[in-house]
């Protein structure tokens, strides 16, 4: 990494309330304001798919300590992406991934994914003369041999 350049591990919450990590990349020397910087990478990160939908950022005083940074300039980074439709502010609860973020290309593929994937089980269940509480249990069981676990059972972190 060059000298210029700074990579700090940020800690955030991701909307299932589980510890995630982010590198954030600011350089100094440049003409690019750090704000727009950080603005530029968060918004990227969202864009595709590393920052999902409800997740929550960290405060401006936690990230701009962890950046070396002035909580204003985190602030205006904040204000941006707010502008910008990507977070928004919820008071005193914090900044969130909005859940829907413009231009958020792996969301949609994904949507198409589930949609595709939902419409094969459905045909196969059909096929099978399978109603839909059979389905859903059937659902529950694979999910629970697979080891992963509905979003509502998740277990939060402390």
């Amino acid at each position: 990494m060059a000298d210029t350049e700074r990579a700090p591990i940020v800690n955030y919450r991701d909307h299932r309330n589980f510890e995630r990590r982010l590198v954030i990349r600011l350089e100094t020397g440049t003409n690019i304001p750090v704000f727009e910087q950080l603005r530029a990478q968060l918004s990227v990160m969202t864009a595709v798919g590393r920052l999902e939908p409800r997740s929550k950022l960290p405060t401006v005083r936690e990230l701009a300590a962890a950046l070396d940074l002035a909580p204003g300039t985190v602030a205006r980074a904040y204000r941006e992406l707010e502008n910008d439709g990507i977070v928004e502010g919820r008071g005193r609860r914090g900044t969130f991934v909005v859940d829907e973020p413009p231009h958020s290309e792996p969301l949609q593929e994904r949507r198409k994914r589930v949609a595709t994937a939902a419409d094969r089980f459905v045909f196969e269940l059909a096929v099978l003369g399978v109603g839909l509480d059979d389905a859903l249990e059937a659902v529950r069981d694979a999910t629970e041999r697979h080891g992963t676990r509905a979003e509502t059972e998740a277990a939060p972190a402390p």
